[in-house]
């Protein structure tokens, strides 16, 4: 598990260079923040891949949240929004996962 690295957009112009990412990542609090964050998952692979951003969360009943699967098709690249609601309050992360990491880049931004 790797600890995503965010980039400042602070100008009109910023190159965001994109960076590997492996079957589960996370994302800092500090980097979501208050008005969130942008997650571009970009796949290169020959096949489509399932992103699944987790879902911390209980209900009134203490059942685990739910995080449905959101598919990114091969050669193509989807954007997510990270909430504060993302993030466990126990780790202070919010967590992303894929069912493939071949070929599979990303852009993080804060917000």
């Amino acid at each position: 598990m790797a600890l995503l690295t965010a980039t400042s957009v602070t100008s009109a112009a910023t190159t965001v260079a994109p960076a590997a990412m492996s079957t589960s990542d996370t994302v800092s609090a500090s980097d979501i923040g208050v008005n969130g964050a942008l997650l571009q998952v970009i796949n290169g692979g020959g096949s489509p891949v399932n992103v699944t951003l987790a879902d911390p969360g209980v209900t009134r009943v203490g059942n685990a949240g739910t995080a449905a699967p959101q598919a990114v098709a091969n050669g193509a690249d989807r954007w997510f929004r990270l909430s504060p609601g993302h993030v466990n309050p126990a780790t202070g992360v919010a967590t992303v996962t894929l069912s493939s990491a071949t070929s599979v880049t990303y852009k993080l931004i804060r917000c």
